[in-house]
């Protein structure tokens, strides 16, 4: 196993090893490891059944159970076998989506913030990608914590940061919810606004998304001009890492210390993606 990093910040391209087959214990903890430390890591040229990707996902914790509406089962006109798979795929068979999150743009955003225990890990395996765009970012949010100015962190101290569960984010209108009047009335979770690794200590930023965010007991304004500047910070060039996808490529990253959006692309070109998720823990 060899581990390249991907930025001079975070992430590591793992290379030498198979993932169709099962990982010996030593080799699991190394990966275990390696991606504590660098929150991303990225794995090229796979070839995996839905069995092999649970498997390998399963190292990280414990998985969830996609939400019901997001994908269909082999028996039922979809294309998965196993429960814990979500497809991603803006492709559409006999009038139905076979996946979710179509092929537009996605913004800055943590996985699923806006419940309060949300997921650790993220895995998304391509089985069809397009030519062109949907690339994926990532930022590092351990990185722009360590670089915000002393008295950028001593605002945030003992802050914390409702996470808005009305809106995806492909910016969709969930179904049932409406629109918040207000971002401090928005429904939602809210975590500490800078969260502790339990792994490493290390301390991340922990924003969720950018609409309708709210810093819990500010006033909306003072609120607003906070939050951009922290978003401002936190996406910064010398903190991203895009992933350009290869049919193959399987990636996992810590959404306790990355952001991530994607780009659209053209909806005339196939996208389809499997995903897992590990279950999480209450921000701290």
């Amino acid at each position: 196993m060899e581990l390249v990093a991907l930025s001079p910040v975070f992430g590591f391209e793992v290379r030498g090893l198979d993932l169709g087959f099962p990982l010996p214990p030593d080799e699991a903890q190394g990966l275990r490891r390696a991606w504590s430390r660098g929150s991303l890591l990225v794995f090229r040229g796979q070839k995996m059944d839905d069995a092999a990707l649970v498997r390998f996902s399963r190292h990280f914790g414990e998985l969830e159970l996609p939400p019901a509406s997001s994908t269909r089962r082999a028996g039922d006109g979809g294309i998965t076998t196993q429960p814990e798979i979500w497809v991603i795929s803006n492709v559409v068979e006999n009038g139905k989506p076979i996946g979710a999150l179509g092929y537009g743009e996605a913004e800055w955003h943590t996985d699923m913030s806006y419940i309060d225990t949300p997921p650790t890990a993220s895995v998304l395996y391509g089985l069809e990608v397009p030519p062109v765009g949907a690339d994926t970012w990532f930022a590092s949010q351990h990185a722009a914590f360590e670089g915000l100015p002393a008295e950028l962190k001593e605002k945030l101290a003992g802050r914390r940061v409702n996470h808005d569960s009305s809106y995806t984010s492909a910016g969709e209108l969930r179904s049932g919810a409406s629109a918040p009047v207000t971002p401090d009335r928005a429904p939602g979770a809210r975590h500490p606004i800078v969260r502790t690794h339990p792994e490493t200590g290390r301390p991340a930023l922990y924003l969720g998304r950018r609409r309708n965010g709210w810093i819990e007991g500010l006033k909306i304004e003072e609120s607003e001009a906070l939050l951009d500047r922290l978003w401002a910070e936190c996406v910064r060039d010398d903190y991203v890492y895009k992933h350009k996808w290869q049919q193959g490529d399987l990636l996992i990253w810590d959404n306790r210390a990355v952001v991530h959006r994607r780009d659209a692309f053209d909806n005339a070109h196939r996208r389809v993606l499997l995903r897992t998720q590990v279950r999480g823990n209450k921000p701290f």
